[in-house]
């Protein structure tokens, strides 16, 4: 039998859970400039053609305004919204919306061949660097929706690295904290009336949502996250 969530269903227009992890459950971020990587391709793959070329522009040196100026061609920009994001010492989770049919697949096959070369050449290993092909899950209801945006963002609050990891995370995104043009928080925060806590009670806020809400999003999405086996 297949590991769950390796057979996929893709649909146009389709919220995705997508996940993986180390091989033998082994870390792939050792440090913050391995997850700054691997947030750098994700820039350079969702940001449009158009802040692409702007970025090549500003680059002195010819080098990495050539190597910005080849990701042009790859761009998903019009087939991938990314939701939401967090990276833990072994293993990430994105939520995402795909536009096309086949973006996510597009999406995977570049982020992680990226990351592993990056990741062999910087410590000096060969081999598979994730424990299988990613796992994504079609999400179908806006009550799972939501939840899984929190229990993305939850994913850092009791994790003891030495990397911060909430520093790579969206949750500072949808708290307006950061602010940047691939990262689309909008969509889930329209289900709320303001992103941070509020002194009303009566006013939910996505913060309010993430951080106070009493029931376990984990059970409530079950087959839809990461399984501990």
């Amino acid at each position: 039998m297949p590991a769950k969530n390796i057979i996929k269903s893709y649909v146009k227009n389709g919220y995705y859970h997508i996940y993986n992890r180390g091989v033998e459950k082994r870390d792939i971020f050792l440090d913050s400039q391995d997850c700054k990587v691997f947030l750098h391709y994700l820039k350079l793959y969702l940001s449009t053609p158009e802040e692409l070329k702007n970025l090549a522009s500003s680059k002195t040196i010819s080098s990495s305004s050539l190597r910005i100026q080849r990701f042009i061609n790859l761009n998903l920009s019009k087939e991938i919204d990314l939701l939401a994001f967090v990276l833990m010492p072994n293993h990430f989770h994105l939520q995402i919306k795909q536009l096309t049919t086949n973006g996510i697949i597009k999406l995977m096959r570049r982020l992680t061949t990226s990351y592993v070369m990056y990741f062999n050449r910087k410590y000096n290993r060969i081999g598979p660097l994730f424990q299988s092909a990613y796992r994504a899950v079609l999400i179908e209801t806006e009550n799972h929706l939501l939840h899984l945006s929190r229990y993305i963002h939850l994913n850092t609050l009791n994790n003891h690295s030495p990397i911060n990891f909430t520093q790579f995370s969206s949750y500072l995104y949808y708290l307006s904290v950061k602010k940047t043009s691939w990262i689309k928080p909008d969509e889930i925060l329209s289900y709320f009336k303001t992103a941070q806590k509020s002194d009303l009670k009566d006013i939910l806020s996505y913060q309010n949502f993430v951080e106070d809400y009493k029931e376990d999003s984990a059970e409530i999405l079950s087959n839809l996250v990461l399984e501990k086996s």
